[in-house]
């Protein structure tokens, strides 16, 4: 199980720094407009991807 966890670790970690790294203007310009976001509009966001998470977990 800590092997498993580790490893979904280091895969978000790469999959995260994938946009930064090939397009940091992009990524920077996006993150800015996220900031601009009202509360409610980040926290559906965060919502939508947690559930698409459990819901590609519970399909593996």
């Amino acid at each position: 199980m800590k092997t498993s966890l580790l490893a979904a670790l280091a895969l978000m970690l790469v999959l995260e720094g994938i946009l930064p790294f090939l397009a940091p203007s992009l990524w920077r310009e996006t993150f800015r407009k996220m900031t601009e976001m009202p509360d409610g509009q980040l926290r559906f966001i965060g919502l939508t991807s947690m559930l698409g998470g459990l819901l590609l977990l519970y399909l593996m």
